[in-house]
């Protein structure tokens, strides 16, 4: 997955707020949220913005190690890329 990610990547913290740089930052990030939640993304449909970002409409289910549900919710994941490499992801809450 690293190799998608722009050696100076731009990453939403979604679990702790604030973000993240670089591969050794959103590694250790994935690394701590892994070893408290399990998040499952299932991506639902993308979308092309006009300055070339891609909104990838998410539903995201997250439990917590023993298999509550602690969010159920459709989110919008936003990436700008550089080629092939995503140099930052935002997460946003889709407009009712």
């Amino acid at each position: 997955m690293m190799l998608l990610l722009h050696p100076d990547v731009d990453w939403p913290n979604g679990m702790e707020g604030g973000r993240v740089r670089g591969h050794a930052g959103v590694r250790e990030y994935w690394t701590r949220q892994w070893d408290v939640i399990d998040p499952i993304v299932k991506p639902q449909r993308f979308e092309l913005l006009p300055d070339g970002r891609i909104v990838v409409h998410v539903h995201q289910i997250v439990r917590d190690l023993d298999g509550k549900v602690i969010m159920d919710r459709t989110l919008h994941h936003i990436y700008r890329l550089d080629g092939a490499q995503i140099v930052s992801m935002d997460i946003h809450e889709p407009q009712t």
